[in-house]
Formats: C-alpha cells, structure tokens, sequence
C-alpha cells in the first residue's frame, strides 16, 4: 500500500471506532486532550497523529495500539510476513512503524520502528495497556520514564516496560534510529 492508503485506512479505523463507541469528535478530542479540528484531520486522513496521540486515543476508545495495525494481511504462508505484506503506520512525528508480526492475535506482536532525526513519540508520556520492550537496532533512542532522568540507548540495547508504565521517547540526533518494539 501506499502511504496515502495506510493514512485514509487509519483515519477509518479511528472514526469507525469512535462512531462505533458513540463518542462525538468533541467528546473524543476532550478526553485525549487534543482539538475538535485536529482530531477531525486525522479521521479524514489530512493529518497524522504522534505514537502518543494513537496511544491516548486507543486508550480512551478501550483498544490497543495494536488495533490500528489490523488490515488484511495478502494471502501466503499465515505464519510469515514478507515485506511487502507489512501493514505501516506513518506518524507524524517522524516515526514510521511497521507491523512484522504476521499478526496481531498472537501473544505478542513486533513492530520495526524507525525514527527520523528529531522524531518524538510525542510530548505527552504513553501509558499503554501492553507489556512492552524494545531492542535498538541502530541508532539512538532516548527513553524518558516519568518519574525518572532520559536514559540514552544504543544498537543492542534493550528494556522492558510494564503495562501501563508512562514513558516517551525520542531520536535526538542527526541519523536514522531503527528500533524492534515487542508488545503483547
């Protein structure tokens, strides 16, 4: 797919649900703290949200991240994902995850995450339903856990998160930072 089908096809999904959940916009935007006119950009796919705008709005709509990720896969062999198979998400932010599990109803899923100089999960801390972690490929990534400093990690180092622990993240140099993300 190209990136414009992968935007529309999350703007349905976003709107779908929160119609589905009997939510306005107004409502939707109020809870996740964002604005009637952004939120309304993202459902028509004019406009990306941040990895923390797709958390709070899953949060908030009761489902995963991971839910966001569930478009059908092309036919092949169901236990392998080829790379043109992947289902992508473009944030807007800078980061662009692909989904490299074969699916989403496993026990956990994996994500090729990659962040462009200066791409951020967002300003707002994540709180995911998931248990989580995260091995960096190349690059850097600086995780900031809320009650806590940045902690700066490099290729071939990884950590593990709890459900619901608040954290962010970023790529603060001038090179791509590709990272594998695990989440159940």
């Amino acid at each position: 797919m190209k990136m414009h089908e992968e935007v529309e096809g999350l703007a349905i999904f976003i709107h779908d649900l929160r119609t589905f959940k009997n939510l306005t916009l107004g409502e939707l935007a109020e809870r996740v703290d964002r604005s009637d006119d952004f939120l309304s950009k993202v459902e028509r796919g004019v406009s990306r949200p941040t990895v923390a705008d797709l958390t709070a709005i899953s949060e908030t709509l009761g489902v995963s991240t991971a839910y966001f990720y569930n478009l059908s896969k092309p036919r092949g062999i169901r236990w392998v994902t080829r790379p043109h198979e992947r289902r992508t998400l473009y944030f807007g932010s800078g980061i662009t995850d692909v989904l490299a599990s074969p699916n989403i109803a496993g026990g956990f899923s994996m994500l090729d995450s990659r962040l462009e100089p200066g791409a951020t999960s967002g300003d707002q801390y994540l709180n995911d339903r998931s248990e989580q972690g995260c091995l960096v490929l190349e690059g850097e990534l600086t995780v900031w856990l809320e009650d806590g400093d940045a902690v700066t990690l490099h290729a071939n180092d990884s950590f593990q998160l709890q459900p619901h622990t608040l954290f962010r993240y970023a790529n603060l140099t001038d090179n791509l930072t590709r990272v594998l993300w695990v989440f159940n």
